[in-house]
């Protein structure tokens, strides 16, 4: 994504990702139970106990957080019935504890990350920037897609990924280096600040 928004000819890549495509198909086709696992998001309550169990313990705790939640540390899927409810699956005990204006906070927070990151890449785009407006963008990027695959998981829209929340999952170095990252933003953020006032960086 960074390549094409610094202007790469969509031409050179088409051929990498044809190839790229029919590569992974053939390797979920001639492997049955990668294919179970891709399509068994569509209806895990067919293996509830089986490869659609993380799931459904993950629909069932966002469905009994309800609208406002059983309140901070009252889950009940977190006690060994929801695997990796710290890690992939966060936003289901979160879901659960908060209800769905808890997710509602989370999303939004995550859009407004993304949104101001490419805002601030936009800036420095105009200040001449460029290296700093592509890291910008690029971080925005990762934040935006890396929350909503996460997010989409949980809820059931996309098959398990094995991806963290960003800043929320557990794990030191999930959470170093999505704060590394937002540093950086930041500090591409003052530089564009101070251009804008006339100073050099």
């Amino acid at each position: 994504l960074i390549l094409f928004m610094a202007g790469l000819d969509y031409r050179l890549v088409v051929p990498v990702l044809i190839v790229g495509l029919i590569s992974a198909s053939a390797l979920i086709i001639f492997e049955p139970y990668r294919l179970e696992r891709i399509f068994s998001f569509l209806d895990p309550w067919k293996q509830e106990f089986g490869k659609g169990y993380q799931l459904t313990q993950s629909l069932m705790a966002i469905g009994r957080g309800g609208l406002f939640g059983l309140g901070l540390g009252a889950s009940v899927s977190k006690h060994y019935y929801l695997p990796e409810a710290h890690t992939d699956f966060i936003l289901a005990v979160t879901a659960e504890e908060l209800g769905l204006i808890g997710v509602i906070a989370i999303v939004s927070a995550y859009a407004w990350i993304t949104w101001r990151a490419f805002k601030i890449g936009r800036e420095a785009r105009l200040n001449e920037q460029h290296f700093s407006s592509l890291v910008a963008q690029g971080i925005g990027t990762l934040f935006g897609l890396q929350s909503m695959i996460n997010i989409a998981v949980n809820m059931g829209i996309a098959p398990t990924k094995g991806l963290t929340l960003p800043l929320m999952s557990y794990g030191g170095s999930g959470t170093i280096s999505g704060l590394v990252l937002l540093s950086i933003l930041l500090r591409i953020d003052w530089e564009n600040r101070r251009l804008a006032k006339g100073y050099k960086v």
